[in-house]
């Protein structure tokens, strides 16, 4: 019998094929079993039957010799076929038969490349086929042991179909192979796989149980049991199932361990066919805002996992979903672990943003409480998404932001804050800070809430980021309450603030020499009430932009523009003109303390507390 030689310069594409396409040596299962599924398919196109139920693939390990073995009953391979499939690398006898017989829906093979066949090599020194072709009396074995070339030769065969046999190879210092001998490891490969073949893969599986007649001692049980589902659930018809099934897929897929929110199942055969079942969850994981976390969808090609996490088929603003899609018309690499770039992915990822971002919107508009729920655990990313990519993402996002609202103690859409709006109220107007209790006694709130117009509570480091990329919602640009100018028609009515800018030009001009640069100016506040002065700014960064900015690694030294307000009809304004009047150095006292003042109700660091302490002790005595 003599040994033949690969074609198309074998030996270099066998040793490619072993060390270099595929990423994890566990995926010659996969491959081996979609080959036995394409034989199958074959074989029940040409019978034209729908008696599937006798058609089975089969994987059986024996650890005395070594020996890991695939059977299907699919459609066999006559020697020429051999010679074909298996003698030349990367044709694909699989793709052959497909475009030969026009295959249409129901019958599409899995196989494209004619390269998984060999991914056995990864693991066995040896690998036999013993195969009998559909109509043929006769069977051959072909035999290989890598890339020295492989023999054939007629064999015994019963049946129609294929027997796979792997000669798995001895461990090394660093390869362990026992694994791909053991049951338990073989299962598992199976259902992370191949678990939505749709014939049925057996497996002879050993289970203890307890003897009979007794309650204490146990036995040894070998039963032959199918091991994968066959039918996946997002092939199945809606009408079919329950929500406990998509909760139960959820939990099985080890998804999470909460319960998910909302499920999306989508069936779509147009342009580009594929099916897909997504999953809003309600808990964040815990790892969600970290370096580990990694986003993306589970990857089937015709059931068969191609990737455990597609980071292409969701954009990061919806990073949190969780699901799988399955298609049939992506273009994989040679290896089918991953995906060429084509406009299918982008048209699958497209359709997948509008589906999530219709689910919110129906869970925002018909199940408020459900939607504040998700968006406890996720509205950040959404305001990521909004400030991402320079802001590319805003009207796609922008409704389904909530902030917490002044007026109605309680989260809003900027729709329903606009919706309120008075006729004379011509911004959207937001104040910033750590918390609800700490903003509401923000002194430039006084004003606008004095007018009754609400204001939006920011308390996210993102929150002031965001608006920024959003600027106007409906027309209605944001302000922020600390704005130089607050738009407030007639808001310098009480106070004629220019004229009394002047009147005190040389005590406001002294206070900000005082100052130095900390300051860009001192002026007369349109917008206190009670309190003796705040902090305003100029400019489009502000305070708390500042303060963000200024916490991060990579702080550029971002300053706000600060504007020193004081309140002409707060005492303390009688005791700076007195002080300006009679004591320079009370008056510089007076006005560190003031600044101080601010900066404290800010939020903001004082440079020196020390000092600050001390002046504080010179006005007690």
């Amino acid at each position: 019998m003599a040994k033949k030689q690969f074609k198309a310069e074998s030996k270099r594409l066998l040793e490619m094929m072993i060390n270099s396409i595929y990423s994890q040596r566990e995926v010659f299962l996969r491959e081996l079993i979609s080959n036995s599924s394409d034989a199958i398919d074959k074989i029940y196109y040409k019978a034209l039957t729908d008696d599937a139920l006798r058609y089975y693939i089969k994987v059986s390990a024996d650890k005395e010799d070594r020996t890991l073995k695939i059977t299907d009953t699919g459609i066999g391979m006559a020697k020429d076929e051999m010679e074909s499939n298996l003698g030349i690398i990367a044709k694909s006898g699989s793709l052959s038969f497909k475009n030969e017989n026009e295959l249409k829906d129901g019958h599409d093979i899995i196989g494209q490349f004619g390269v998984g066949f060999y991914a056995a090599f990864m693991v066995a020194d040896v690998v036999t086929v013993i195969s009998k072709a559909l109509g043929n009396d006769e069977a051959y074995k072909w035999e290989s042991k890598g890339t020295d070339g492989y023999t054939i030769e007629p064999f015994e065969k019963d049946s129609v179909g294929t027997d796979i046999i792997l000669t798995i190879k001895e461990n090394t210092e660093d390869e362990t192979y026992d694994e791909y001998l053991e049951e338990h490891r073989i299962k598992a490969i199976i259902k992370k796989y191949s678990d939505f073949i749709r014939y049925p893969i057996k497996m002879d599986i050993t289970e203890q149980r307890p003897k009979e007649g007794s309650e204490n001692e146990y036995e040894d049980v070998t039963e032959e049991k199918v091991i994968n589902s066959m039918v996946p659930i997002w092939r199945k018809n809606r009408n079919e199932l329950t929500s406990e099934d998509y909760e139960k897929f959820y939990t099985d897929k080890h998804y999470g361990f909460d319960k998910p929110l909302k499920h999306i199942h989508i069936n779509v055969d147009g342009a580009v066919r594929y099916n897909a079942i997504l999953y809003i969850p309600e808990n964040i994981p815990f790892d969600y805002y970290s370096k580990e976390y990694e986003k993306g969808l589970e990857l089937y090609s015709n059931g068969v996992l191609i990737m455990n996490k597609c980071s292409e088929l969701l954009p990061d603003y919806f990073s949190f979903v969780k699901g799988l899609v399955d298609s049939e018309d992506l273009s994989l690499n040679i290896s089918r672990e991953m995906l060429q770039h084509d406009r299918q992915l982008k048209l699958i990822a497209k359709n997948i943003s509008k589906k999530i971002k219709s689910q919110l919107q129906s869970l925002l508009k018909e199940e408020r409480e459900q939607y504040e729920k998700f968006y406890q655990s996720f509205g950040r990313q959404l305001k990521y998404g909004v400030y991402s990519d320079f802001g590319s993402n805003k009207e796609l996002l922008q409704d389904l932001l909530l902030f917490y609202s002044s007026k109605e103690k309680k989260l809003v859409t900027l729709d329903e804050y606009v919706s309120r709006m008075p006729e004379d109220q011509n911004y959207i107007y937001y104040a910033t800070g750590e918390s609800y209790d700490r903003i509401e006694k923000l002194p430039q709130t006084e004003l606008v809430a004095d007018k009754g117009y609400e204001i939006l509570y920011f308390t996210e480091d993102i929150d002031e980021f965001a608006i920024k990329m959003i600027r106007a919602y409906e027309e209605k640009e944001f302000k922020s309450v600390s704005s130089g100018d607050l738009g407030i028609e007639g808001e310098d009515n009480d106070t004629n603030s220019e004229s009394e800018d002047n009147e005190n030009k040389e005590l406001f001009d002294l206070m900000k020499n005082i100052l130095s640069d900390k300051v860009k100016d001192v002026r007369v506040s349109k917008r206190l009430k009670s309190h003796p002065v705040c902090l305003s700014t100029d400019g489009e960064v502000t305070i708390e932009m500042e303060k963000i900015l200024s916490a991060m690694p990579d702080n550029q030294n971002v300053k706000a523009d600060k504007i020193l307000e004081i309140n002409l009809n707060h005492e303390v304004f009688q005791s700076l003109k007195e002080a300006f009047e009679n004591d320079k150095e009370k008056l510089n006292l007076y006005t560190n303390l003031l600044y101080n003042q601010a900066l404290l109700i800010e939020g903001l660091p004082i440079h020196d507390p020390v000092e600050f302490t001390n002046d504080m002790c010179k006005i007690m005595v």
